[in-house]
């Protein structure tokens, strides 16, 4: 069986109790802590920067904290973040006028690196980095706003990026973000994901470890 990690998405997340929120979420059983950086500008959503990052660490958050950058352009922030406790910092390659340089740049700063791919973004760019990128993360919403359904398509594009991820060699992780709820994340760790960001399906139930019990009891259940 894979190795399956949940980070919650704090965009979703009680912002005037941030804090208490992701120590609750971690309390209940989550793995990661997951950042959903835009910049009304790349997207149309103006959300959280280093600061909030630095924050949680000082509150005491020890748990890998997953950075998604949704900025253009992406390499001045990157060093800001690392700086500020990011563990994993990915980011669209069109936000990038070399993809490998910003790769490269995240590695440097000391954390982990990767590629995000949109919708109807196609893995080419991620053919001639693998061995730069530790995790790859398909969007199966458009970016911008939490809440939103999955898109079906993403299941044959999740298969696609197994199939290059088993066939590099590398321990790269295959994240998922947008829509992920209960009656949908077997289907989805089934065509290839090991790594599930969800948010409003987190946060907006009254039990945390309750709904975190059942997601996990439904990828128990998945046949990779």
């Amino acid at each position: 069986m894979r190795d399956y990690l949940i980070a919650p998405s704090i965009l979703s997340a009680d912002f005037a109790r941030l804090g208490a929120e992701v120590d609750a979420v971690l309390a209940a059983g989550a793995d990661w802590v997951h950042f959903d950086v835009m910049d009304n500008h790349y997207v149309p959503n103006l959300t959280v920067g280093p600061l909030v990052c630095e924050a949680l660490r000082k509150h005491g958050v020890t748990a890998p904290i997953d950075v998604h950058l949704m900025i253009r352009p992406v390499d001045r922030i990157i060093p800001d973040f690392a700086r500020a406790g990011a563990t994993y910092i990915t980011f669209h390659p069109e936000t990038s006028d070399h993809v490998d340089r910003s790769l490269q740049l995240i590695r440097d700063c000391g954390c982990r690196s990767g590629l995000v791919f949109n919708p109807a973004t196609p893995l080419e760019y991620l053919k001639y980095v693998m061995d730069k990128v530790d995790m790859v993360l398909l969007m199966s919403v458009n970016p911008g706003f939490g809440g939103q359904s999955f898109i079906n398509g993403t299941l044959k594009k999740l298969r696609e990026a197994r199939r290059l991820i088993d066939d590099s060699g590398y321990p790269i992780r295959l994240e998922v973000d947008g829509g992920i709820k209960i009656d949908n994340i077997r289907l989805i760790a089934e065509a290839g994901a090991d790594t599930f960001v969800a948010g409003s399906a987190i946060f907006n139930t009254p039990d945390y470890r309750a709904t975190l019990a059942a997601l996990r009891a439904e990828l128990a259940q998945a046949d990779p």
